[in-house]
């Protein structure tokens, strides 16, 4: 059965705005991003775009553009699948770092590095706080995008391609690193050339599936 697969990035969020490392935090929409929400959810309209299952991560910036798209998409009944799985990369002791004011503490060759390679950890959390959305010391002292590709892969080998298979089409509503870390998966592209791919804030992206599991090439939606 012929399927379909959109990922869209989350519309900006307050830290995007401010150049801010995120990762783990959980910040809001800006005005802006929401407006970017409301616009792919009419793009999908547009394309009569329907699906049976959406997947977004425990961040915020994630669901309310979720929930802005299938409002606008007209399927805001949909069942939501909410994982901390498909939560952008942990940046570590990064996070709510200006990107600006890390390169002047690091040095611009090691925040770029830490910031485009796949295997490269940023400085770790010296701790992690408990957090009741996390038990079981789930959240990481830091990441690379391939310990986040790790811990994304199983929920996309357990959940999302099963769905697929069986003609279900899936919206994904993430982050750029696991967004990234997807693509780089499903296109079996290598190590280095990853840190040129970029995923826009509301910028959607449909991949379709014949019944071979044969996979189309990224389309950008517009």
């Amino acid at each position: 059965m012929v399927s379909q697969l959109v990922l869209v990035r989350h519309g900006e969020s307050t830290a995007n705005r401010d150049n801010e490392f995120t990762g783990w935090t959980d910040v809001p929409l800006t005005l802006k991003g929401r407006q970017q929400a409301k616009k792919v959810g009419d793009i999908l309209a547009q394309k009569h775009l329907l699906f049976d299952v959406v997947h977004t991560s425990y961040l915020q910036r994630a669901i309310t553009t979720a929930n802005i798209i299938l409002f606008e998409t007209n399927q805001s009944w949909l069942p939501i699948n909410k994982t901390w799985r498909l939560n952008e990369r942990h940046y570590g002791a990064l996070r709510g770092l200006n990107k600006d004011d890390a390169r002047e503490k690091y040095g611009v060759e090691a925040v770029a590095l830490w910031r485009r390679s796949y295997t490269e950890v940023p400085p770790l959390l010296e701790e992690v706080l408990p957090n009741r959305r996390y038990p079981n010391q789930i959240e990481p002292q830091g990441e690379s995008l391939k310990m986040a590709s790790e811990r994304m892969l199983p929920y996309w080998l357990e959940v999302i391609k099963p769905g697929l298979q069986s003609g279900c089409n899936q919206l994904i509503v993430a982050h750029g690193s696991t967004l990234r870390a997807l693509i780089k998966y499903l296109e079996n592209i290598s190590d280095t050339a990853i840190d040129g791919l970029e995923i826009g804030n509301g910028e959607p992206i449909r991949y379709t599936f014949d019944d071979q599991f044969n996979m189309s090439e990224r389309e950008y939606l517009k």
